[in-house]
């Protein structure tokens, strides 16, 4: 009766690990479809992008490597704070204005003389 527990707790355990990987995998993935306005999104946007990803593939973590709860969040934040970016550019643009924030419109040259 006790090895019928203990299998089945390394089967839950198992079962748990592979979900939570999968939902890395899922949130990497768009996060990384997300990255598609990064022009848009400035340098706060591009540092969450590439933040994620590099900790996300990165050895280095909070928790061991078999536990992804660290990953799944660190993706999650990062896609929550380019989403909200994301809308705030096509919003700028819906309105007639630039994609770009205003920061980082270019401005036409003054010709000198």
């Amino acid at each position: 009766m006790d090895d019928i527990v203990f299998y089945g707790l390394i089967v839950i355990g198992g079962l748990l690990l592979v979900g939570v990987l999968v939902a890395a995998i899922v949130l990497a993935t768009r996060v990384w479809k997300t990255g598609k306005y990064l022009q848009a999104m400035g340098a706060g946007g591009k540092f969450a992008f590439w933040g994620a990803i590099i900790y996300t593939v990165s050895p280095v973590d909070l928790l061991p490597d078999p536990i992804y709860l660290d990953d799944v969040g660190v993706l999650g934040a990062a896609l929550i704070y380019l989403t909200r970016l994301a809308s705030k550019a096509r919003e700028r643009q819906q309105q007639g204005g630039s994609l770009l924030p205003p920061q980082l419109q270019r401005r036409p040259q003054q010709k000198t003389r």
